[in-house]
Order: structure tokens, then sequence, then C-alpha cells
């Protein structure tokens, strides 16, 4: 490899140096979070469910990897997120983790798993922690979900927060909807994510938010911004690595950029599998014993 080919691919990878690299023996953490935030360093989140694709981005370099409620309209295949259960999302966690040497992990908290009260988040919160691994959960709401955020914070349970569309919400909202549109939901929005701070949460996500709104919900306050939908004033981005390399059927929102067409590429090579099975091309003699 030239001296140039070599530099053009050194550049093409993410810079590192913030989260120690990988060779450090250990995983990234909300200070190293907070050190990028300080310092203007963008960072990228994709959502796994599996050991073998989490394994893939956490060699690729990702820092951060949720393992999403997503995970019930993009690998279980419900309609929404809102069956997903903690025994489901407990067992993808873990897979994650296991797939993993670098990257942290946040568990996502699902539906109905959290929201009546703060030792029902702490106990789900628990599990996530002792039998996944997990290095920090994640939950969804603005002031109404802040005494579960001060007492998962208090117990030493790392907390993303999660404002603008919740997808949990889906039912009450009436479908997906950009939220912040107007001066009083943006403040209102504004009030959540400096209240989610205040209460201790290490960072916040920001979906289907005005690209105006999220920039300055990221000027306004000290933790980070995780963008999904919310244009490119947060300090990180999320996709739905489904979404992202190609392989959810159908259309994507408008935000989503596929930088690959997975579908396409496994289906060739299925069909080409097929095919050689068929006409007993395989397994030839250099994929049998004797």
């Amino acid at each position: 490899m030239s001296a140039a080919s070599s530099a053009t691919q050194e550049s093409a990878q993410p810079k590192l140096s913030l989260y120690g690299g990988t060779g450090t023996g250990r995983r990234i953490t909300v200070r190293d979070l907070a050190k990028a935030k300080r310092e203007g360093e963008k960072w990228a989140m994709l959502t796994a469910y599996d050991a073998l694709t989490a394994g893939v981005f956490d060699e690729a370099g990702i820092p951060v990897l949720l393992v999403g409620d997503s995970a019930g309209n993009n690998h279980l295949g419900y309609e929404n997120t809102v069956p997903v259960t903690v025994d489901q999302l407990v067992m993808l966690a873990g897979a994650v983790v296991r797939g993993t040497k670098r990257a942290m992990v946040i568990g996502d908290l699902p539906f109905g798993s959290y929201q009546s009260s703060p030792s029902q988040a702490l106990d789900t919160a628990a599990r996530f922690l002792k039998e996944a691994g997990c290095g920090a959960v994640k939950l969804e709401g603005g002031r109404r979900v802040l005494p579960q955020v001060e007492a998962l914070v208090q117990a030493g349970v790392p907390v993303m927060a999660h404002i603008g569309l919740t997808p949990q919400s889906v039912n009450v909202l009436g479908g997906y909807r950009i939220a912040g549109r107007g001066d009083e939901e943006a403040e209102k929005l504004i009030s959540d994510a400096k209240a989610l701070q205040h209460a201790g949460a290490f960072a916040i996500v920001l979906e289907l938010v005005p690209a105006e709104l999220a920039a300055r919900v990221s000027a306004e306050i000290e933790i980070p911004t995780v963008g999904i939908g919310a244009g490119s004033g947060t300090d990180a981005q999320v996709l739905v690595w489904t979404d992202m390399a190609g392989l959810t059927p159908g259309g994507v929102p408008k935000f989503v950029k596929q930088y690959a067409d997975l579908r396409t590429v496994l289906g060739e090579a299925a069909r080409a599998f097929a095919s050689d099975v068929v006409h007993g091309v395989y397994p030839d003699e250099s994929h049998s014993y004797h």
C-alpha cells in the first residue's frame, strides 16, 4: 500500500483520541463523552441487537451502541416498539456487550418498565447493568420522568434521556410527528432538556426536532445531545443500524442516509446459494470431507 493510500485510509477513520482508541482495554464512559462535548468533538451512535453486528460496529470505532426498543420493529417483527419486553431487551443487550470490547452499551428501558415509579425504574435498570452488563440505560420523557432519572442517578446508574418524538408514546401522539414546532412547544422542550440535565442525565436524545431548535438546546445545556432527525447542530448522531445499512424494507424517514444496500447484497447471496444447491454445484470437492 502506498503512503498516499495509507494516509487516505487513516483520514477516513473516526478520530478516537478522546476515547482512548481501541487498545486501551477499557470501555467508553460518560466522562469520555462529556470531554468530547467540552472539546467540540462529535461522535456517532448506532443501534445494535446481536453480538456479530455489534462487534463489527465496535471494530469500526463506533463509541456508543444502543440496544434500543427499536428492536421491536427492526429485529423482532413487531409493528412498533410498544410490545418489547424487558426480558427480550436484556437478552439482546447481553449479546451486544459480549460481542464488543470498547463501545459503551446502553440498554433502552421498554414501555411499561419504568413509568409507574422510580423504584420500578431502578429494578428494571438494575437488570440491564447486572444481567446484561450495560454501562448505562435510556428512557423516554421530559419532566414526567424526572423522579425516575434522579433515583437512577443517585443509585449509580448513568441515564441517557430522550425527548422530542418519543416512540413509546406513538398511540397517544397518533403517529410519528415532528416535535417542538411553535414557540410554546419549543420552550417546553428546552425546559425539559434543562430539567433532565439538572436531574443528572449524562446525555439527551433529541428525536424529530427542528434543526434550529436542536442546535439551540445543544448550545444551552452542558451535556451532550444526540440527534436523530434533528439536524447537524447536535453533539452526536444516532441511527437505527438497519436503516443506515439499507436492510430495512420499504421507505425510510427523510433524515436517514443509507450507507449501503445490504438488503440487495443478502438477497443476491441467498439466491446464488440456492441456485448452486439446485444445480448440484455446491458442495463441490473443495467443500467436502473424505
